[in-house]
């Protein structure tokens, strides 16, 4: 695919790493607030276009993981976009169960911010 139908054509072509892996941001759909970063392989890619709901590539288990299986923050998307170049998604979704994202119990995964330093917890 040429540069010109990567950036501005109508077929999608995500642009995987060499582990088979794109990054993938969920924002929250109504609020915009950053829930998680995470990755997907394409069958997790393929798996969320076809279900509506948020699949991952767990890199540290070795294996697909359906968000909230377990823990009930099923991700439901609302949208999913690529970037520019097609090597990023950005799921909008929203989140159920407790609301939460993150396996800490934290509502997002970005629960700490940099100050001086060190690490400081925010809401």
């Amino acid at each position: 695919m040429d540069k010109h139908d990567l950036e501005q054509g109508e077929t999608l072509a995500p642009r995987f790493d060499a582990n088979g892996l794109i990054a993938a941001v969920a924002t929250h759909a109504d609020t915009g607030e950053v829930l998680m970063l995470a990755w997907m392989n394409a069958e997790a890619l393929d798996r969320t276009l076809a279900t509506g709901e948020a699949h991952y590539w767990s890199r540290s288990r070795g294996e697909l993981w359906h968000k909230g299986a377990t823990s009930g923050q099923v991700q439901t998307v609302a949208e999913l976009r690529v970037d520019c170049d097609q090597d990023a998604v950005w799921l909008k979704v929203r989140p159920q169960g407790d609301g939460g994202a993150c396996h800490t119990g934290a509502r997002s995964c970005f629960y700490r911010a940099i100050e001086g330093g060190r690490l400081v917890r925010r809401p």
